[in-house]
């Protein structure tokens, strides 16, 4: 058992509270992971309290969706885990969230453009939105995989959003990211239609992101 990687997927869920990213036991977090040369990923339970978790508790899912059925279930979500690692070549952690500002956005089943470059964080120049689908379900995940089409996070219609990256750090940072350009989003749109930037300005941003984190 690899109770380092376990370990730290606890630590990212109850950030998911300690941070209001999302409340209680919403939301879900998960770690590419091996398991006696197995390829899958670790997952935090269904219906669970994060303060509470252990690392006995977090569920391991091949990439061919199996787990042990006699232990805890994995989060009721891990479809769209198991998809994201079998799509996006680059990700090796996902986080899940029902945070207040984008599951906002999401209840209008709407894409956010590129009313901020911070946009392109995600990968794009608009964030979009997954059409909505029973949580738990493969159409969700089919939905969120056409979202993220050349881009490391979404919005999910009436539900929250979803971020990727190369390690657990990365993917929290990028929903905290989401989370705050909603918030902004929500803000600007009070006032009116926002200034939206144009693509080739966003071509230049996203060329430019692409060593943000370096920089």
């Amino acid at each position: 058992m690899d109770v380092k990687s376990r370990e730290e997927i606890i630590k990212f869920a109850q950030k998911l509270n300690s941070t209001n990213l999302s409340p209680l036991r919403s939301g879900n977090i998960s770690l590419k992971a091996q398991n006696n040369n197995e390829e899958g990923f670790l997952i935090t339970p269904s219906g669970k309290k994060y303060d509470s978790l252990k690392a006995d508790d977090i569920v391991f899912v091949t990439l061919d969706g199996r787990y042990d059925e006699k232990g805890l279930q994995p989060s009721s979500e891990w479809r769209f885990h198991k998809d994201i690692y079998l799509k996006k070549a680059n990700a090796k952690a996902v986080v899940h969230a029902h945070s207040p500002h984008a599951t906002a956005v999401s209840a209008h089943n709407k894409d956010i453009p590129a009313f901020h470059y911070m946009i392109a964080l995600a990968g794009g120049d608009n964030i979009k939105c997954a059409k909505y689908a029973t949580f738990g379900t493969q159409e969700l995940s089919d939905n969120i995989i056409e979202a993220l089409q050349n881009r490391k996070a979404c919005l999910m219609s009436n539900h929250g959003q979803v971020a990727y990256g190369d390690n657990l750090n990365s993917a929290f940072e990028l929903a905290e990211e989401v989370e705050n350009i909603c918030h902004q989003y929500i803000n600007a749109i009070k006032l009116g239609e926002p200034k939206i930037l144009s693509s080739s300005e966003m071509d230049v941003i996203l060329e430019k992101v692409k060593n943000y984190k370096k920089g």
